[in-house]
């Protein structure tokens, strides 16, 4: 009985391996002609038309951050905070990073998110219009956002944030972005 089992058990391995292998293999990819924001805790990578912010541009919170702008006003931002609260686990992250919406916002939910080196994450949907304050959309422009949340290897928290001017961003981008979110 053993000498049946044991093939069986190889074929059975190497089949759940392959799978793994296919299905983490665009998780963490990143489109041709994208840049990617690097940092310590987690890289994103963003769509053609993005430019990253420096350190001064960016605010002292977000780690990296990418800006798109039409007719000198931003339309979509994707930043990175890392370690921004004390947490435990990426529902605590979530909590946290949901803190920081914007007052009036109209929050989707939550609901697990599978990223690239992360055990667990949270993924945060949400609406709101814009203030027409610092550079971004015109007062009352409708803007989606997302918040990807979690814990890094480090066990510190990570947010990945993507808030778009309704219809500046194509729902296949933003797909792409999510899955090229990689968490070290």
């Amino acid at each position: 009985m053993k000498t049946r089992r044991a093939p069986l058990a190889a074929a059975l391995l190497t089949t759940a391996v392959a799978l793994t292998g296919c299905g983490s293999s665009e998780a963490g990819s990143v489109p041709d002609g994208w840049g990617t924001l690097k940092t310590k805790g987690v890289d994103v990578s963003y769509p053609k038309g993005y430019e990253e912010q420096s350190a001064g541009e960016r605010g002292r919170h977000n780690a990296a951050a990418a800006v798109r702008t039409e007719d000198g006003r931003k339309v979509s931002v994707i930043t990175v905070q890392l370690g921004f609260t004390e947490a435990n686990s990426a529902e605590q992250a979530a909590i946290a990073a949901e803190a920081g919406i914007q007052m009036g916002a109209d929050v989707k939910g939550q609901k697990d998110v599978e990223l690239a080196g992360a055990d667990e994450a949270k993924r945060i949907d949400f609406t709101f219009e814009a203030t027409g304050e610092d550079g971004g959309p015109p007062k009352g422009t409708p803007v989606q956002g997302v918040i990807l949340a979690g814990l890094d290897s480090t066990d510190s928290t990570f947010a990945v944030r993507v808030d778009a001017q309704r219809g500046s961003l194509s729902d296949g981008d933003l797909d792409r972005i999510i899955d090229s979110v990689e968490v070290h």
